[in-house]
């Protein structure tokens, strides 16, 4: 192949499929450590490994320990542990490697989808191609490798596709139906919050199928054709799932009006599309240190929405493809309607961008085209922004990985951030001895590493020592207890945990390492 013929795009691509292999290689040696969120769908794998139904969370019941308490797990959708459990049963891989080879499988679908996306829709092959190599440059790229974030980098791998099937169906039939019933399905159990995309997508469908019709009888018989079978598939979702407990809207605790529920829904295209909330962790929710408190974040939102809106207004007036704008202003309005009032009701739902990556994904290829049309100075001063943006997902990365080689690993494979090996060999030790003790640790990921017990995860409690007891009270008693403890609650803390489980007396604690404690109690109170 005479690579001086190859289109610069072309190496561009090429360039950017063997980045992502290389860094799949790098995560199989070095697996990612487990967000909470896929941490708690990792415990609905382990509860069905150890013989409960599908789907179904069995942990020790608080009213009674010896007795189990069983919750089908609706918050969130299978797919975070089961596509790789998959993976782990074909290739005969542990949970860490089967993790690897499911984050870098996704990374290269969701590029591959929204480049054809991008292509489809009216950009050239060097503006999508750039807007990839934008996209990569984002922290929320980079996070899979580091922490398995379950449902997102999942949701990534499908979205570009399912975006590319909304706009090529030209005519109803059978393709239509096929399509809108299982992408509603499978966008689902990938990621439950798939929903408010799906119903997004749908009305673009639905519009795109509409506008060269003749009269409001086209419109209504479009509508039949995309609603039917859509109508269908959230009728299964609902009956096989939701309706089985709780989601987010579960808890809504009445209507609030803040500035931030409608602020941050309007202000996502640069928050998502700039990775403006990874740098600075979260004006309203922190997910690291904060950089911000609440009310500089509330402020700094509020100034932000003004150039997010005139940022769409100039997509629409410059970029010439209608199929483009229509897309990227449905989903941005979906986004403020849907979030908007989520955030007013009081959902249980977080103000992070990660909700919102939709919106940054799509406003990408309009933002590179913008700045293709900018004087030779802005593209420059564009190019630094990039840069900057990518060099901090670059030292994440690398921090990221660092950590992660140096992290504990147990049977599962994955990096225990939260523990140190010496620990976690003993606690590996104690479980293989033992088939009727309890475990209990204040991270859950931990737990994955028990193979023949029951295990409880309790809430960390912080410096001000106020709890809810009733999350923490355990009655009866059920066999050997272990409890895990970072040697910091030597004090108030371990005496309100051992306190917790009322049917124990005899404690008996021993140290793991320096910095873990175990607290023992095998006699009845």
């Amino acid at each position: 192949m005479d690579i001086s013929k190859i289109k610069l795009y072309k190496l561009i691509l090429i360039t950017i499929g063997l980045a992502v292999v290389v860094m799949g290689i790098v995560l199989f040696f070095i697996p990612p450590a487990l967000n909470p969120d896929p941490g708690e769908g990792f415990q609905v794998l382990r509860s069905m490994q150890l013989g409960s139904a599908f789907n179904n969370f069995v942990r020790p019941d608080q009213s009674d320990i010896s007795q189990n308490y069983t919750v089908f797990l609706t918050w969130w959708s299978p797919g975070q542990y089961f596509v790789p459990y998959l993976f782990k049963l074909i290739v005969g891989l542990n949970t860490g490697k089967a993790i690897a080879l499911t984050v870098t499988i996704c990374e290269l679908s969701g590029l591959a989808g929204f480049y054809v996306f991008f292509k489809k829709i009216g950009f050239t092959p060097i503006i999508s191609t750039i807007s990839l190599v934008f996209i990569i440059c984002q922290q929320a790229f980079v996070t899979p490798y580091v922490y398995y974030n379950g449902g997102e980098i999942l949701l990534f791998a499908f979205l570009g596709w399912f975006l590319y099937g909304c706009l090529i169906l030209k005519k109803p039939g059978a393709g239509l139906i096929l399509f809108i019933l299982f992408s509603g399905l499978i966008g689902f159990f990938l990621k439950s919050s798939f929903l408010w995309m799906y119903a997004a997508g749908l009305c673009c469908l639905w519009i795109k199928l509409s506008s060269n019709g003749q009269g409001i009888g086209t419109w209504i018989k479009k509508a039949l054709w995309i609603g039917i079978p859509a109508a269908l598939s959230l009728a299964v979702i609902y009956i096989f799932f939701i309706s089985k407990g709780e989601s987010p809207a579960s808890n809504a605790i009445g209507f609030k009006l803040t500035t931030q529920a409608l602020s941050f829904p309007l202000a996502s295209p640069i928050l998502a599309g700039f990775s403006i909330d990874d740098l600075f962790h979260g004006p309203i929710y922190h997910t690291w240190k904060p950089v911000f408190n609440s009310e500089s974040g509330a402020i700094i939102l509020i100034l932000m929405t003004l150039p997010c809106i005139l940022l769409v207004l100039s997509i629409n007036r410059y970029v010439p493809d209608n199929n483009y704008r229509l897309f990227l202003n449905i989903f941005y309005l979906a986004a403020i309607l849907f979030f908007g009032f989520s955030y007013l009701r009081q959902f249980d739902i977080s103000y992070e961008s990660r909700h919102f990556r939709i919106i940054g994904l799509l406003v990408t290829p309009g933002v590179i085209y913008l700045v293709s049309k900018f004087k030779p100075f802005y593209r420059f001063l564009f190019v630094l922004v990039v840069i900057g943006i990518a060099l901090n997902s670059f030292i994440d990365l690398i921090n990221g990985f660092k950590v992660n080689s140096l992290s504990a690993k147990g049977i599962s494979g994955i990096a225990q951030v939260e523990i140190d090996q010496p620990s976690l060999n003993h606690i590996m030790k104690l479980d293989r001895e033992n088939r009727n003790a309890i475990f209990v640790f204040l991270w859950g990921e931990i737990g994955l590493e028990v193979l023949h017990n029951r295990i409880i995860t309790l809430l960390p409690i912080d410096d001000s020592l106020k709890i809810d007891m009733d999350d923490y009270t355990y009655d009866g008693f059920a066999g050997p207890l272990y409890i895990v403890l970072p040697e910091s609650y030597n004090g108030p803390k371990e005496k309100m945990i051992m306190k917790s489980f009322t049917g124990y007396a005899g404690w008996h604690e021993s140290m793991l390492s320096n910095n873990f404690v175990l607290y023992e109690a095998k006699m009845k109170r």
